[in-house]
């Protein structure tokens, strides 16, 4: 029968792992095209079945839907089409910056590669983030869409000279440190010499043991700062995890020595490598020292050696920096981009290479799950001259916690508030319950910022019960306000209560809940996160906004918020009079959601604008654009903006546009003014969706 056809595909499928795999031609482009027969798959050396298979764009509207058809949790039967999909989701991108093992003029080129791709390859929906191994970006490392946030985090990052040598003399490299702590006999003689040189009298055995604690000191110094280094990358990996489809974490470092007697490093990148492989992140590591030939530095002293047994032993040094970030991104199925000043086009390429892939998934063995490391092999049938480019493998699992003896007590329950504040620190917001955040700021007329924080919660997501003969939510709301170093501010708690005459009408597509909380704060970088709880199944939900407030006394040319809103039987006049409140010239629409066809109303202000000689009103024009994919789709020609009756500090501009011969998908609209007598113009932005 129908139920239990649908029972054994979930049952077939819900055991499945999937890996990501990438193939390309000898000009390094994607090898399209190929079949699921193309393909062996080995683990472990043995040849498993591949149970599904699908070529999947990066970013796509489809991404989430074909990953969890491989992961079990959609029917094995559901397929997505496999033509070009607009990338109205966007790609999901970290930057991870080794600042505990960066040089001053390494992170000048690596601040340089991050600026340009936030500048000019951040598309439409891409979201971003950068964090720092020191933890110097604080607050601001925080995934994001807002350019404004990611340079202000790049900014945070200053250069932290690393430095793990002792006073003793002669000079100890760590490179040296670890030779001799590998039994490099060259290398411990020479020092063992010098040693007894400078200190006459001491016996060998003496000055044996000098170098050794010499040794140890370095490394073990060294080994503490490279652990916070693999620390925060696997900690950005593993958080990742709840976040949908596949991410790309651009490692920049200048390298670091792997020292498996003092550390743990080789089991912090196997964690890192099982984490990636479990979040669905590729790994692209940059050596920020560009092209080089050694790494002798003449700014820091070095031990003189006229017998050239130390240049000897420092010919593998570069490559010994290297060995982690290579391992890094071979085993995550990335790339590392080494020996080249032009680390630009390396991201950029490598942005171009993951935007299309083949995913694979398998049912593995029926045996106990010890944690064991598995390693894949994906490899063409009768295709020799293609590239195929995998992850190293996988472990089955975590390993079991070691259970303790003593009882454990029953943990204790939950208040509403703290899950509501629970759910306000998440790293990425929560989706249980899905909250339309939207933030605006206009000047008023006392010249101070206010700032409407609007959230909706849409019907369909609560719960209801019957209560006095209607059926009733009720949603706790919790809201708070930080600045740009994670420093709290402002806040609101309530709690919001709908009513229906049935649970069906209650649950319409149009029925929600609509909070407005408005704020007055100074110029700056503001995030605002908000929680929601639903009082009768306990489920929670979050949202995170940013916003940048301007400084307006700084005289340039600034524009409000863009307002946008739904179409109303009013028209919209290009003048808002005096007192006339934003709300009665726009029906804000929260969620920012049209329907094809429909009409979208919007409003701003423009601030400082210049007044002409001749009649000391301003002379500013308005040009209003609808984008997809950083492309213009719609551009209106420039309109001057009317002066009379109205404020001249604070000039508003209204008007609706159609959204009749648009297709569904993201979209931003975007408002430039124009000052034709400072000669000077200004845009702002909003981003909306058609369904």
């Amino acid at each position: 029968s129908r139920p239990q056809d649908q029972s054994e595909v979930v049952r077939v499928f819900t055991d499945l792992i999937q890996t990501d795999v990438m193939v390309f031609d000898k000009q390094g482009r994607f090898a399209d095209g190929l079949r699921r027969e193309d393909f062996e798959l080995r683990i472990d050396g043995k040849v498993k079945p591949i149970e599904f298979f699908e070529r999947i764009s990066v970013g796509s509207v489809n991404e989430e839907t074909q990953l969890s058809a491989a992961r079990g949790t959609l029917s094995a039967n559901k397929t997505s089409p496999l033509g070009a999909v607009p990338l109205d989701r966007g790609r999901t991108v970290f930057f991870y910056l080794d600042d505990l093992h960066l040089g001053l003029g390494s992170l000048a080129a690596t601040r340089k590669v991050v600026t340009d791709f936030i500048e000019k390859g951040m598309n439409q929906n891409d979201e971003a983030a950068i964090a720092s191994a020191s933890g110097q970006v604080g607050f601001l490392q925080q995934l994001t869409d807002q350019k404004a946030v990611l340079r202000a985090a790049l900014q945070r990052i200053k250069q932290r000279p690393y430095s793990v040598r002792d006073f003793d003399r002669p000079a100890m490299t760590e490179y040296q440190a670890l030779l001799i702590d590998n039994n490099d006999r060259d290398v411990f003689e020479y020092f063992l010499e010098q040693t007894m040189r400078l200190n006459p009298g001491i016996n060998r055995d003496s000055a044996e043991n000098m170098v050794r604690i010499r040794v140890t000191t370095i490394l073990q110094q060294a080994a503490n700062i490279t652990r916070h280094t693999l620390v925060g990358l696997e900690e950005l990996v593993k958080t990742s995890s709840k976040l949908p489809g596949r991410k790309l974490v651009f490692f920049f470092s200048d390298g670091f020595l792997l020292d498996h007697r003092n550390s743990d490093s080789l089991g912090n990148i196997r964690k890192i490598t099982s984490d990636a492989a479990r979040s669905g992140v590729v790994i692209y590591s940059l050596d920020a020292r560009g092209l080089v030939a050694s790494l002798s530095d003449v700014s820091v002293e070095t031990a003189f050696d006229v017998t050239g047994r130390l240049d000897r032993a420092a010919q593998g040094e570069l490559a010994a920096t290297q060995d982690a970030m290579h391992a890094l991104a071979r085993d995550t199925g990335g790339r590392p981009i080494f020996g080249t000043n032009a680390l630009g086009v390396g991201l950029s390429r490598a942005l171009q290479e993951t935007s299309v892939y083949y995913l694979l998934a398998w049912r593995p063995n029926r045996e106990a799950q010890e944690g064991k490391f598995r390693r894949i092999e994906v490899k063409l049938l009768e295709k020799p001259k293609l590239t195929v480019r995998v992850r190293r493998g996988f472990y089955d699992g975590e390993p079991a916690p070691v259970e303790s003896k003593a009882k454990n007590p029953r943990p204790a329950v939950k208040t509403p508030e703290v899950q509501l504040r629970e759910a306000l620190g998440t790293v990425y917001p929560d989706r249980g319950i899905p909250i339309a955040l939207n933030l605006n700021y206009v000047q008023t007329p006392d010249k101070r910022m206010l700032l409407s924080t609007s959230l909706k919660i849409a019907a369909e997501s609560l719960s209801f019960s019957p209560e006095d003969g209607k059926q009733k939510a009720e949603v706790r709301i919790l809201g708070l306000f930080f600045n740009d170093r994670g420093q709290s501010g402002a806040r609101f708690a309530e709690r919001l209560t709908m009513t229906a005459v049935s649970e069906s009408s209650a649950k319409g597509s149009d029925a929600s809940l609509g909070y407005v909380f408005p704020v007055f704060l100074g110029p700056g970088l503001y995030q605002v996160r908000v929680a929601a709880r639903d009082e009768k199944s306990g489920r929670t939900g979050s949202a995170h906004g940013w916003v940048e407030i301007p400084d307006l006394s700084a005289g340039k040319l600034t524009l409000s918020s863009v307002i946008i809103g739904r179409h109303s039987p009013t028209p919209p006049t290009n003048t808002l009079a005096n007192g006339q409140t934003t709300s009665e010239q726009v029906d804000l629409s929260i969620d920012r959601q049209y329907q094809r066809n429909s009409v979208l109303r919007f409003v701003f202000f423009v601030y400082n604008a210049a007044r002409a000689p001749a009649d000391s009103h301003p002379d500013v024009a308005a040009q209003v654009q609808i984008l997809r994919d950083n492309q213009p789709v719609i551009t209106t020609a420039l309109k001057k903006i009317a002066t009379e009756g109205v404020d001249l500090d604070r000039l508003p501009y209204a008007a609706d546009l159609s959204l009749a011969d648009l297709p569904a998908g993201q979209y931003v609209l975007q408002v430039t003014a124009v000052d034709r007598v400072s000669k000077t113009s200004a845009s702002q932005q909003n981003r909306f969706s058609i369904q």
